[in-house]
């Protein structure tokens, strides 16, 4: 029992000791305004970095496919998300636009995998 304790806060100290320790040193210094900005970038080219090859990728082969489903759903779930600024909203029309595609197409929702 003391082995799975002690290995669950080397784990606990792992994981947040490498999140806390910059956060820290950066809290008491001033950073350049440049810096900020690039930083606030970080997200967004994050999440695209994940998207991207599901929308656009074919699963099996990874040929690129422009005639995915997913991409002509992402589309204006993308607009109205640039148009509106609501994280709410753009969820409930990613998933209306998804589903409406399922019913023209069945075959749009079969998961890969």
């Amino acid at each position: 029992m003391a082995d799975y304790l002690l290995l669950l806060m080397g784990m606990g100290l792992a994981t947040y000791l490498p999140r806390w320790l910059p956060l820290h040193y950066l809290s008491r210094r001033s950073l350049p305004e440049w810096f900020i900005q690039w930083l606030e970038l970080i997200p967004a080219a994050i999440l695209s970095a994940l998207l991207l090859p599901a929308l656009i990728l074919d699963g099996d082969s990874g040929h690129l496919d422009f005639l995915r489903p997913e991409l002509w759903v992402a589309l204006p779930t993308l607009a109205f998300a640039w148009w509106t600024r609501s994280l709410g909203g753009t969820v409930v029309v990613g998933m209306l636009l998804f589903w409406l595609a399922g019913q023209l197409d069945p075959r749009w929702l079969v998961w890969p995998g």
